[in-house]
């Protein structure tokens, strides 16, 4: 029962999230990275998805692993914004992070949970 209302909520927020803008304000958007993303809605997507996947895993991780994550997100985002403008930099730089947040959600919290 577990694993399937972790499953919903998962689900509810990817439904959600793709109805929203990126996930940080695009209207204060300064970098170059950030720009691209705003314009690209496959970028904007992508971003509201990771955004959203990483907040389902600080909210379900013990301390210590939320203190990790956030210390990989901020190490992560820094060589997104290293892309600059390259769309297929961005692309690739979310598919990887999306992919490790995958990951994580399957091997650390369905599978073992906080719970």
């Amino acid at each position: 029962m577990t694993r399937l209302s972790i499953g919903f909520c998962i689900l509810v927020f990817s439904v959600y999230s793709q109805a929203q803008a990126a996930s940080f304000s695009c209207d204060r958007a300064s970098l170059k990275a950030e720009k691209t993303i705003c314009q690209r809605r496959s970028l904007n997507d992508a971003d509201v998805k990771m955004a959203t996947t990483y907040q389902i895993i600080l909210h379900a991780l013990p301390m210590g692993g939320r203190d990790q994550q956030k210390e990989i997100q901020w190490q992560w985002l820094k060589s997104r914004n290293a892309c600059g403008a390259n769309v297929p930099c961005l692309s690739k730089a979310y598919q990887q992070r999306q992919q490790q947040l995958d990951t994580i959600i399957q091997q650390r919290i369905l599978n073992h949970g906080p719970f």
